[in-house]
């Protein structure tokens, strides 16, 4: 019971944490489109579209347009979001010549699938002090995923925000 009081403070701390909304801040409103997974998107959909904020940071997020990778759901898609038909490398290669900032979520299949075609720039990882979830399911690949450190950020709380891109 106390190890769950304490991973529950971390996890409630970093949700409230001004660093936490800067780097949110940072990618969201820096971004042109969101690429997700289906799960990421019914999950997403599910919360998003009800949230407000003083800043515009749900207005925002919920305007972009959103392009979702799945071999089960079919179109069209609610929460302006399209359905990738067809080769996802080639549909996000053409995704890049029309938007200057994709945005993407998560590290299942799609993140996996986007590395190994060589379409990821950046990997901004959140390395918090707790662990959460299952690894069955993480970003996996046939191979090892090499990368490459372009920045740390560390704050008080024991958080360090890394960025990397694949080596």
């Amino acid at each position: 019971m106390g190890t769950n009081c304490r991973r529950r403070r971390g996890v409630r701390s970093w949700r409230r944490s001004p660093a936490r909304r800067d780097a949110s801040d940072e990618l969201v409103f820096g971004a042109d489109a969101v690429l997700l997974g289906r799960e990421s998107y019914e999950f997403f959909r599910e919360y998003w579209p009800a949230q407000t904020d003083d800043r515009g940071f749900a207005a925002h997020y919920n305007a972009l347009p959103k392009y979702v990778a799945s071999t089960t759901l079919t179109g069209p898609l609610d929460w302006n979001a399209t359905l990738i038909e067809g080769d996802v490398a080639e549909t996000v290669r053409g995704l890049r010549d029309q938007y200057e900032s994709i945005i993407s979520h998560g590290y299942g299949k799609l993140a996996a699938a986007l590395v190994d075609a060589g379409l990821v720039d950046e990997i901004h990882a959140g390395i918090h002090p707790f662990l959460v979830g299952n690894a069955e399911d993480r970003l996996r690949t046939p191979h090892p995923v090499g990368l490459r450190l372009l920045g740390v950020q560390t704050y008080d709380s024991g958080i360090i925000a890394a960025r990397y891109a694949p080596a």
